[in-house]
This record gives structure tokens, sequence and C-alpha cells, in this order.
């Protein structure tokens, strides 16, 4: 994958972060031992998380993964 395509796994991650009282994307990263770059990679949907990194940022945000995640599959 070139640095200009996006990945076909969409998020809601940013929405959600900001209905969980405005969680900060170093707060999320945080919470999931992640890197504050990362969850930025991951909310412009420049990279899919792995599966587990999914469930722990659905966790996180305390959403069943579908709601955080879906896959594009046009």
């Amino acid at each position: 994958m070139t640095p200009a395509t996006k990945t076909r796994v969409r998020n809601r991650i940013r929405e959600l972060r900001f209905a969980a009282g405005e969680m900060t994307q170093a707060d999320l990263a945080d919470a999931i031992g992640m890197t504050r770059q990362t969850i930025i990679a991951i909310e412009k949907g420049r990279y899919a998380p792995t599966l587990e990194a999914a469930f722990k940022i659905a966790r996180a945000l305390d959403q069943p993964l579908e709601e955080v995640f879906q896959f594009d599959q046009s």
C-alpha cells in the first residue's frame, strides 16, 4: 500500500472520541498502549489496525467493534 492509498477499513474513532468526553488522540493512545501517530494514521484511514488493536480501541471507546470500524467491500 502506498502512502497515498487509503485502507478499506473505515472508522468513527474521531466522532466517538468526542462523544466520550472529548478524549484526545493521546488519551486513546495511552489507554491502549499505542502512539498518538498510530491513532492519527488509523483515524485518517491510512492504516488498518490489527484485530487486537481494533478491539482495544473499541473497548477504550466503550463501543462494539462494529460501531467503531466498518469494512468497505466496494
